[in-house]
């Protein structure tokens, strides 16, 4: 497929994209499978987020937008919640800091008085070709805006999950295949997957099921604002279909696992990749 040469500033802003992503805007149908549900969404503003917040918004859910910066994206994802009849709450900030991920499960339960739905989705990457030009920094950032933030949300959303309540962990296909020059970011990805494992077990007895997604490459803000112009430019290429996904090609794959069809699936990894496998 290809596309053009372009960069951003990091985290990247979906509205400038070329050409745009394909959030289901004009796609998705529901049919109710989320009636009287309230989602928690991270990294909402665009990509993979946005979709599964329109998706969720038209099968019946309140959707709770998490985000750093990005005020307009967010705004138009927002838009796109109440388009559907459902209420938005947009709620900006770091997932890095512990305190932040408690924020935003407060301003849920203080509008909706419970979450139904947590997907933990944001998440931060870079390219690196050597170990060397990785700062411990960065490397500690990474997985607290990753994983860390995975955590702190699961455990301050609980007390406010019933049974048949659900869970859901963007890890990657990097978990299982992990790119070189995205070290930190895919070795985060994994303990995504290996996190989420463990959680459907310790909460399975409390009816709560946990699941992770593991998305192959896909046409999202977070490429052209931390890949270099020229991998932009064939990402995606290399997959046995032949081009990146599209983040609407996601968004069902959430609506399943958060909703009631999938009652007794708990502790999957469903790989969206494009045809690259995952063991």
């Amino acid at each position: 497929m290809g596309f053009t040469r372009q960069q951003q500033n990091v985290p990247g802003t979906q509205s400038v994209m070329e050409p745009p992503p394909d959030c289901g805007e004009l796609s998705y149908r529901g049919s109710g499978k989320l009636t009287g549900k309230t989602a928690v969404i991270t990294g909402a503003d665009s990509g993979i987020g946005r979709a599964v917040a329109i998706a969720f918004a038209r099968e019946g859910a309140d959707v709770v937008i998490s985000y750093l910066d990005e005020h307009e994206d967010a705004q138009q994802t927002a838009d796109w919640v109440s388009a559907a009849g459902r209420d938005a709450v947009l709620v900006d900030g770091d997932i890095s800091r512990p305190e932040h991920c408690r924020r935003i499960i407060d301003a849920t339960v203080d509008t909706f008085g419970k979450v139904d739905i947590l997907v933990s989705n944001a998440a931060y990457q870079m390219t690196h070709d050597t170990v060397e030009e990785i700062s411990d920094e960065e490397f500690d950032y990474t997985f607290r805006t990753n994983v860390g933030a995975y955590f702190a949300l699961v455990k301050a959303a609980l007390p406010h999950m019933a049974p048949g309540s659900s869970i859901i962990g963007s890890s990657s296909v990097n978990s299982d295949m992990p790119s070189p020059t995205l070290a930190p970011y895919a070795a985060s990805k994994a303990a995504i997957a290996n996190l989420s494992a463990s959680l459907a077990q310790l909460l399975g007895p409390k009816g709560i099921r946990v699941n992770s997604v593991a998305p192959g490459p896909i046409w999202t803000p977070l490429i052209p604002s931390t890949m270099p112009p020229e991998k932009v430019e064939s990402f995606g290429d290399d997959t046995p279909l032949g081009r990146a996904g599209q983040p609407a090609e996601l968004a069902p794959v959430y609506v399943l696992l958060a909703g009631d069809d999938s009652s007794y699936i708990s502790g999957a990894r469903v790989p969206v990749t494009g045809g690259r496998p995952i063991l």
